[in-house]
Parts: structure tokens; C-alpha cells; sequence
């Protein structure tokens, strides 16, 4: 997906913006950038790929070549940022975190008024950021242009633009990613994840409204666009990727799952020796299961931390796979013999979890049972690159509801499986369970789980569940 952080200070920056950019890691693994504007006025970019290695170590020897008082920085998911755009509002870096779905139709209208090329990724797709830079040129003003993309974009775009010694940014436009403003007495931050601010010493001042702009300037933050009325923040920063640490709308994501785990527990009565979660994002939904079912709460898997990736960033399945093997190493004499009971965050495609559940009976488990912190997840997401899989029947559910049906799945059929408890919604589960050999499996029920986020259901995107979304955006059947 990726994450970005951005500084202005009266001092030097490039600390702050190493540490603070190092703190989105967990967002992304493809592409690590900084752009810091330098005593001469011009920008300093620095772009590596972070793929076998980590972003502190490939920008470890490129910092004595910084040198500035304010400056951006990005954990991209698979484009080089930021880019250095010279244009006539002047000569300005930008990064991006979202999703363009009409991208080629923003491309072409681009070359229609008279645009005369977009570079490409290693791969033949457009650099979206390049596009969205190209948007925000046809305006009068960088606050326009940012407005005008927001408005134009299908899927989501939130972005931070670096301007002379100051910093424009923008949420997207239903909120889907946070962006919250950070404050120490020399200097503001502008950050995705509020995990960057206590070590460097910022304490939050601001979380952006959806659709809003503003722009950082000589210790100020001047609001260019009022937030929208309607917000959509992603429900897997409380599920998933957002790290433990951060708060969003003022809901902690470490919290959150703990109480979504207790919530799970409170209908469960499940005869089990101890309960586990899969590494890391699933640790404190396990954990709340365990203090409410009071059941011991024991590492059947630790993980091995020091070079292993989160499993969901590579876009190959092979090395995902792989990956996924490799991090997680089973501890013998917590598994042989014993009933376990494992939450997770989600089961998306299921291929790592079929793994991970043969390896525990290959080491002598007597029962595995699986709890998912969230629904089964039936859409891919329109918004976010959460996953770049390209049919839906990539997802375990869909693959379900697919063998389930022998024929055309219509909204009319997906909504049946939607209904917790129904006939169709337990025949998928029950498929799932067998092809995932678990003992028990139980997903959670999406009312409980936005009561475990604790924010008003309108406030919160669950497409990835329901398929609905602001305006009733219409799924594709795939």
C-alpha cells in the first residue's frame, strides 16, 4: 500500500524525515524515496530499492548528501517516489499512497490537452503519481490542482507535495488513509502512521478530514479545503496494516483488536488447551480471545524478525509463499499433543494458512482451530493496494461460493453467502474449513467487529466485505 512523512522545520529536517519515513516500513517493501529541499534551493532526491533490504540501510550513506529545513519521504508499494516535477507552478516533489482505477483514462485526456508523454514502470504501467502531477499542473494553484485530482480520481489518492520550504497535504477523498499532522517546538510533521511521532519526540496535533487540504508553512498549518461530510477510513488499519502503535480517529489499532478478540471469545466455547496468534497482526486479536476465554495465550510460532518481510508484499504467490514459511518457526513443545486455537486478522486467499495448519500436524497437533478477526472477505478492494490479484476468485470465500454454486454468481447469489448464519453464508465456511483441514473455523460478524473499531458504521469502507461503498458503488462480478 505504502506510507509517507514529511517535515518542516527551522532546523535541519533529515533526521526527523529518515526516522519518521523508516517508521512507514511495515506499509510497503518495493521502493524507499526522500526529497528534501536543499540550502541552494534546489531539491534533493534520493529513490533505492528496498526489495531484499531494509530502507534504513540503502539511505544510511546518502545522508550526508542532505541538507535542509523541510522535506518528504515514502515506503512506496511498487513506484519510484517522489518525483521532482518542473512545471508552471513552479519546480515541486510529490508522493502519492492510493489506487487510480482510471489511470489510462486520465492519461489519455492528458495527451488530448496537449501533454506530451508520461514515463513508464519496469513493468509498461503508468507512474500514477506522474498523472495525478499532471492534474494538479492544469490548476491556477497547487491547492486547486490537489482538488481538482481528488475530484477527478476513481479510487483513492492522498498526497503530500513539497513546495519551496513548505509542504502541501491532502487526504484522500472519503478519508480511506489517514493523514495526521504532528507538532514539536521547531518543526511540523505530516505523517500516515502516528507511530512516527513519540520517538522523534512530536506529539499529534491534527488528523486531516477526508477530502481535506492544507498547507504547512512557517510553523502553521492553513487550511486550503475544508474536509468533506462523508468518510470511508479503511477498516484493516484496525484489522491489518496499521501497526500496533497508531491511532486513527482516535481509535488505537493495537486496542481495537484486542477488544475484537474478546468480542470473538464471548461467543465461543471451544474446548482448547491454548490459544495463538498468527504473527503479528493476529498476536492481540489472540490475545484479547485469551483474556476473555481465559485461556493461557502461548507462541506456538515465533517469528523470525531480523530479515523476513510481511508476507503480503511480494505480488508473486511463490515468494509469498515463501516468505510466509520462512518467518514463522513452530515451537514444538507448545504444539505436540495440544488443541490450538489460532486467531488471524483475515483468510484471504488461504494458500499460506493450508501450510501453516499441515505444518502443525506434521509436529503432532491434535486439533486446529482458526479464528478470523474479520469477515470473509468476498470483493477486492477498489481503493487501496492492498493486493494486486486480479480476479476475485483469488479470494478463499469466492472460490467457495464458485464450487458451492456451479454456475453464474450474481449480487442476488453473493448476498445470500453475505448473511451471517444463513444456510448458504455456513456452507462456505464449511468448504473453507475442509480445505483448510481446520477443526473449527469461525469468521467474525461485521456488526461486531465495527463494534470492536468503535467508530459509527458510516464512517468506516467495508467493501472488501459487503461490496457497497459511498454512492453504492457496484462490484464487478468476478
Amino acid at each position: 500500500m505504502g506510507g509517507f512523512f514529511g517535515v518542516v522545520s527551522k532546523e535541519d529536517c533529515v533526521c526527523d524525515l529518515f526516522y519518521g519515513t523508516d517508521y512507514h516500513s511495515h506499509l510497503g517493501t518495493k521502493r524507499g524515496g526522500m526529497a528534501v529541499l536543499g540550502p541552494d534551493g534546489k531539491i534533493i532526491r534520493r529513490i533505492h530499492d528496498i526489495t531484499n533490504a531494509q530502507f534504513r540501510s540503502k539511505f544510511d550513506e546518502d545522508l550526508d548528501d542532505f541538507r535542509g529545513r523541510s522535506g518528504i519521504g515514502i515506503i512506496s508499494d511498487y513506484e519510484d517516489q517522489p518525483l521532482i516535477i518542473t512545471s508552471r507552478l513552479g519546480t515541486y516533489s510529490i508522493v502519492t499512497v492510493g489506487r487510480i482505477n482510471n489511470l489510462e483514462e486520465l492519461a489519455q485526456q492528458a495527451f488530448e490537452r496537449g501533454h506530451i508523454h508520461f514515463a513508464e514502470l519496469s513493468d509498461g504501467e503508468l507512474n500514477p503519481t506522474e498523472v495525478v502531477a499532471s492534474l494538479i499542473n492544469r490548476a491556477d494553484s497547487i491547492a486547486a490542482g490537489i482538488e481538482l485530482a481528488q475530484r477527478v480520481i476513481d479510487g483513492s489518492c492522498s498526497m503530500l507535495i513539497l513546495h519551496g520550504e513548505s509542504i502541501y497535504a491532502a487526504r484522500d477523498r472519503y478519508g480511506r488513509t489517514p493523514v495526521i499532522i504532528g507538532e514539536k517546538d521547531e518543526a511540523l510533521a505530516v505523517s500516515m502512521e502516528s507511530t512516527a511521532f513519540p520517538n522523534l519526540d512530536y506529539h499529534q496535533k491534527y488528523e486531516l478530514g477526508p477530502g481535506e487540504i492544507v498547507h504547512i508553512i512557517n510553523h502553521r498549518v492553513i487550511q486550503k479545503k475544508a474536509p468533506g461530510d462523508t468518510m470511508k477510513m479503511c477498516a484493516f488499519f484496525w484489522v491489518y496494516y496499521g501497526y500496533p502503535s497508531s491511532t486513527y480517529e482516535g481509535v488505537n489499532a493495537e486496542i481495537a483488536r484486542c477488544r475484537n478478540g474478546a468480542i470473538i471469545a464471548a461467543d465461543d466455547d471451544v474446548d482448547i488447551d491454548s490459544v495463538c496468534g498468527i504473527p503479528d497482526s493476529g498476536i492481540p486479536h489472540a490475545i484479547g480471545y485469551s483474556n476473555a476465554a481465559h485461556k493461557p495465550y502461548l507462541r506456538a510460532f515465533v517469528k523470525y524478525t531480523p530479515t523476513w518481510p510481511r508476507s503480503f508484499m511480494p505480488q508473486n504467490q511463490q515468494m509469498r509463499d515463501l516468505v510466509a514459511r520462512m518467518k514463522l518457526i513452530p515451537v514444538q513443545d507448545q504444539i505436540e499433543g495440544k488443541k490450538l486455537l489460532f486467531c488471524d486478522d483475515s483468510i484471504v486467499r488461504g494458500t499460506q494458512l493450508r501450510d501453516t495448519v499441515k505444518r502443525l500436524y506434521e509436529r503432532g497437533a491434535r486439533e486446529v482451530h482458526m479464528r478470523s478477526a474479520c469477515p470473509p472477505l468476498l470483493f477486492g478492494c477498489p481503493f487501496l493496494n492492498f493486493s494486486r490479484s486480479k480476479s476475485e476468485l483469488d479470494l478463499a470465500a469466492r472460490r467457495a461460493i464458485a464450487h458451492l454454486e456451479k454456475g453464474e454468481i450474481t449480487r442476488e447469489t453473493l448476498e445470500r453467502y453475505m448473511k451471517f448464519g444463513s444456510p448458504e453464508y455456513n456452507a462456505m465456511v464449511e468448504y473453507i474449513r475442509k480445505d483448510l483441514h481446520l477443526t473449527t473455523l469461525k469468521y467474525q460478524q461485521l456488526e461486531k467487529l465495527l463494534a470492536a473499531i468503535g467508530l459509527e458504521p458510516e464512517k468506516v469502507c467495508t467493501y472488501c466485505w459487503t461490496g457497497r461503498d459511498v454512492e453504492s458503488v457496484a462490484p464487478t462480478i468476478g
